[in-house]
């Protein structure tokens, strides 16, 4: 046989060798892996059906645990900083000009509405229509977020003909009270709709001089801070659910089962909210509104939309106010971006 021939018939019996050994090895490591699973998952002797109404047992229990009582200072300094804010906010609504639109949630803080068409009408049918301003109110700076009061949490599940037998109050003094504050009932159910915008400070606005409602601004600035530092801190503790598809608040361990979801292509769902874990913003929504830059022309056009800054509703009422902005607000107000003319 030439030598070549030898040659490569040597080369091809190691390629041989090398791949049964890889095959070998590879099918060893395979079935180790299986046994290895096998004995982790298909192994185990817990009776799923004796472990289950002790796991449902356990979750009911939990309301026990409440109200945590280093958590009541917390909860009291929210209430205050709540009712700072919204005599604030309605002491600077005689002061700072508020626009809100006929036709949509937009509000704008200045003497005159912007001509940004971003109106998309009543019922959200239309797109960049332009905005029918009236004077604004307390509910368009600061929306009314209310959920249902129920006396302890160990309450059951809200059902849907339940719906009308309890009461339903803000879900800040809900949460609030379910974390441990003796909140009165002539409080608790006073914020109705009617009042909440008749909320006024004590004191006569036309003997204020500017360096009392700079004074008011930074205070209401501080309350605002305050009071979404404190609901972090609640959240951390409290459970409270909001909807996936509406804004339904729900403080509790479980969502209710009323069936009010008014989202129209989710219509599979027979009204039924998706319940998720709510947030800060779900609590206080903070209502972004356009933020008029020295830089910026006296109305806002529609053809700088892409070039103008946004702030919180409370924020932008402080900052014309005479209070001073916090750094962290820089980035969505645009403050060194290029002006919108």
């Amino acid at each position: 046989m030439p030598a070549r021939a030898r040659s490569d018939s040597a080369t091809n019996n190691k390629a041989i060798n090398w791949c049964t050994a890889i095959h070998h090895r590879g099918c060893s490591s395979l079935e180790s892996r299986k046994a290895t699973a096998g004995s982790s998952h298909y192994a185990s002797k817990i009776d799923w059906n004796k472990l289950r109404p002790i796991i449902i047992n356990r979750i009911r229990n939990r309301v026990n645990d409440y109200p945590i009582k280093s958590m009541i200072p917390v909860a009291k300094d929210v209430l205050k900083s709540q009712e700072i804010l919204w005599k604030g906010v309605s002491f600077l609504l005689n002061v700072i000009p508020v626009k809100a639109c006929n036709s949509c949630p937009e509000v704008y803080i200045g003497k005159t509405g912007h001509q940004i068409n971003t109106c998309r009408g009543f019922k959200k049918r239309a797109k960049n229509l332009p905005h029918q301003w009236t004077e604004g109110k307390l509910i368009d700076i600061l929306p009314r977020v209310e959920s249902y009061h129920l006396q302890h949490m160990r309450k059951s599940m809200i059902k849907h003909d339940q719906r009308f037998d309890l009461p339903r109050v803000p879900a800040i003094l809900e949460l609030c009270h379910q974390a441990g504050v003796e909140i009165p009932d002539e409080i608790l159910y006073s914020y109705s709709r009617e009042s909440y915008d008749s909320i006024e400070y004590p004191g006569q606005v036309a003997t204020l001089l500017g360096e009392d409602i700079q004074s008011i601004a930074v205070t209401t600035l501080d309350a605002w801070e305050n009071l979404r530092l404190g609901l972090q801190k609640l959240l951390f503790v409290y459970p409270v659910k909001v909807c996936q598809y509406c804004s339904e608040i729900h403080v509790g361990p479980t969502g209710h089962k009323v069936r009010v979801c008014g989202l129209f292509k989710h219509e599979s769902w027979r009204g039924i909210h998706k319940w998720k874990r709510a947030e800060v913003d779900d609590l206080v929504p903070p209502k972004v509104v356009w933020h008029r830059r020295p830089q910026d022309p006296p109305v806002l056009a529609d053809n700088g939309r892409n070039f103008y800054g946004h702030a919180p509703a409370v924020v932008e009422l402080c900052i014309q106010a005479g209070a001073r902005v916090h750094p962290k607000y820089f980035c969505m107000m645009k403050i060194h971006g290029f002006p919108g003319n």
